[in-house]
């Protein structure tokens, strides 16, 4: 059987995101969903109107930092060291060609959805402790476009004043993002019509790539993996988990179609199958 290359790009970039949810316990659906609303399931791609690029359309400042963070967890100690940071925040890379490399890791797949799954990660965290309540999908992505202080910032207005105009508390994101704060005729748009249109925009790019209602869901942290362990679903023994997941590699190695089906896997077996995914590498 012939693969089509964009079937098997497609393959290996999920398998990627399925690794770093496992590493991390950050929720699998909510990083594919990401993934495809940011970049349309893209490694290479690239903004036209800012220095975001990749899966994950990281923007350059975001994605020093989140390496100078985590960068070290996972075998990018190289590049951790390498990224200072000034009085002012900025992140700074002394060495041109060494800056360069670490902003190419943004269209690998298996670094971006590291870093990705570890950028939501400490978002959830903090959006959490802020609210105190279960950040929802729509909260993280909330974070990831206005960057977390902005987030904190929108969801506690949202919150107290669900009517409040959006462009007159994010004036410059608004300028940036006139489709978003403005709807037909420039009628500006409410916080909560902001957010519902996120919501909407997040489950739209989750449910094409087999992820149902992401966006209003709570997102609870699924059992880390630091190697290729099995993790079983509910009620289910490790060794059987194992033994399921074994069997089903075998069948499946080597067949896309039976393969991709297991994007929309019962509850119970869906974390093994993110895991096969894995196992499986594109």
């Amino acid at each position: 059987m012939t693969v089509n290359p964009i079937d098997r790009n497609t393959g290996t970039i999920q398998s990627a995101i399925a690794l770093a949810s496992a590493k991390t316990g950050v929720d699998f659906n909510y990083l594919l969903g990401q993934a495809q609303v940011e970049s349309g399931m893209r490694a290479d791609a690239r903004a036209g109107t800012s220095s975001a690029s990749g899966l994950y359309q990281f923007i350059e400042q975001s994605w020093l930092a989140v390496i100078k963070k985590h960068g070290a967890e996972h075998g990018l100690g190289w590049a951790a060291d390498s990224i200072g940071e000034g009085a002012n925040g900025r992140m700074t890379v002394s060495d041109p060609a060494t800056r360069r490399a670490i902003l190419a890791l943004r269209n690998d797949p298996s670094t971006a959805s590291l870093m990705a799954a570890e950028h939501a990660a400490d978002n959830k965290a903090s959006i959490e402790g802020s609210l105190g309540r279960t950040a929802t999908g729509t909260d993280l992505y909330m974070a990831h476009f206005l960057g977390l202080g902005g987030a904190r910032n929108f969801l506690k207005n949202m919150e107290a004043n669900p009517g409040k105009i959006g462009a007159a508390l994010f004036p410059a994101a608004a300028r940036a993002n006139h489709n978003i704060f403005y709807g037909a005729g420039g009628q500006p748009r409410t916080l909560s019509e902001i957010y519902d249109r996120f919501s909407a925009k997040l489950d739209r790019g989750a449910a094409s790539v087999g992820a149902v209602g992401l966006a209003s869901r709570s997102l609870t942290p699924t059992e880390a993996s630091d190697g290729m362990e099995v993790i079983p679903g509910n009620g289910e023994s490790q060794t059987g988990a194992t033994r399921w997941a074994q069997a089903t590699i075998t069948q499946l190695k080597g067949t896309t179609d039976r393969a991709a089906s297991l994007l929309r896997p019962t509850p119970d077996t869906a974390r093994l199958a993110y895991l096969m995914l894995a196992r499986l590498g594109g």
